[in-house]
């Protein structure tokens, strides 16, 4: 983009509306593969006791998601969290090939679309995890002798890296936040209450990194029978043996 380049404010004249909604990664994929054939799926405004209730349904054949090693379908139902902008103000631009910067509208409302919990969904899950914690380099058996000409390095620049960051945040490493919430999830899918001993253990991230990511889906209990454990929020939570909270 030039440094000057003039801005289109016909959306602020036509005082739009506009919703900013966060959507799942997988979702926004499937979305561009349907790019410049029709439409995506069908959204949903309804009222319930005085409350919007909003919901996103993908089309049947959008929801074929292809893996490494097999193929998953991705859930259809996505029911939305409504949000306030908080006070904000919040606007939305779009620019065009030829540098032109218009404003499309303001924000008048903020959602997160979320999976329905789902059988599609917990295959979509489990995908996603086996793949992330498959190796990146791989051993392969060479026909004949590799004839190029490569010098030995003492040490290669990403394990340089690696080390870089393990001095500064201490022995472990922080990993991507989507794949640290993808083993929360797996591992609150087997047991609903976790210390967090446990959950280091479990995802070998710096304690006060995961707090954060915990602060955004879990609970902590500070009394009762499982005191200073961590558990799901009731919107995410399934678990294998259906455990029961206490009263």
């Amino acid at each position: 983009m030039s440094e000057k380049s003039e801005v289109d404010l016909t959306g602020a004249k036509q005082n739009t509306g506009v919703w900013l909604v966060k959507v799942p990664k997988y979702l926004s994929q499937q979305w561009a593969k349907a790019s410049g054939r029709g439409e995506v799926g069908k959204l949903r405004i309804g009222k319930n006791q005085g409350k919007a209730e909003v919901s996103f349904t993908l089309n049947e054949e959008l929801t074929v998601i292809d893996g490494i090693d097999k193929t998953v379908r991705a859930p259809r139902d996505h029911p939305f969290t409504m949000q306030s902008v908080g006070g904000q103000t919040l606007a939305v631009f779009t620019e065009s090939s030829s540098d032109k910067i218009a404003l499309e509208g303001v924000v008048v409302q903020r959602a997160e679309c979320r999976p329905a919990v789902s059988e599609n969904y917990m295959r979509l899950k489990r995908m996603q995890i086996e793949e992330s914690s498959k190796p990146v380099r791989l051993s392969q058996q060479l026909d004949k002798a590799v004839t190029n000409n490569y010098k030995p390095v003492a040490n290669h620049s990403y394990n340089l890296e690696y080390d870089r960051k393990k001095k500064e945040e201490g022995k472990r490493a922080r990993a991507d936040k989507q794949q640290v919430l993808d083993i929360l999830f797996s591992a609150f899918e087997k047991h609903q209450y976790y210390n967090i001993k446990d959950l280091v253990d479990i995802t070998k991230q710096p304690v006060i990194y995961l707090k954060e990511i915990l602060r955004d889906i879990g609970i902590y209990n500070v009394k009762g029978t499982h005191k200073n454990t961590w558990e799901l929020r009731p919107e995410y939570r399934h678990y294998q043996g259906e455990e029961k909270t206490d009263e």
